[in-house]
């Protein structure tokens, strides 16, 4: 009498498949929370860049740089019309000559910070 082999995997060949799947996300789930992170950073900078085109519009038109933070996707409408993203807080400090400002998401660590005088956007703990 002969026994049929039934057609399926065998229980070594599940294995070593489940242990080359949980190798393989060992490797890229770090990879992509680092790029979540930069994501982050990214629409902070950006919010940060919008706001300092906003001070230098608002200084042609008033002579000076305007005071204004706007939080977590809300916008302030005085002096200046500005909507920061989703969890992201920008503060912009102005003067009768400078300017100064800092973004922030939530989700990162990051700040980033800009000045009027040289008009650089930098990675700072504190600015």
């Amino acid at each position: 009498m002969c026994i049929k082999r039934s057609n399926g995997f065998t229980l070594i060949e599940l294995l070593i498949v489940v242990v080359i799947i949980g190798i393989l996300a060992a490797i890229a789930i770090p990879r992509f929370a680092s790029t979540k992170e930069r994501a982050m950073d990214a629409a902070a900078e950006s919010d940060l860049r919008n706001a300092m085109s906003i001070e230098e519009t608002f200084f042609a038109d008033s002579a000076a740089y305007a005071t204004f933070s706007a939080i977590d996707g809300g916008g302030v409408t005085t002096p200046v019309v500005f909507h920061a993203s989703k969890d992201v807080t920008v503060s912009m400090i102005g003067g009768t000559s400078t300017y100064f400002g800092t973004a922030k998401h939530a989700g990162s660590g990051n700040t980033w910070c800009v000045n009027s005088t040289n008009g650089l956007i930098v990675k700072a703990s504190t600015c």
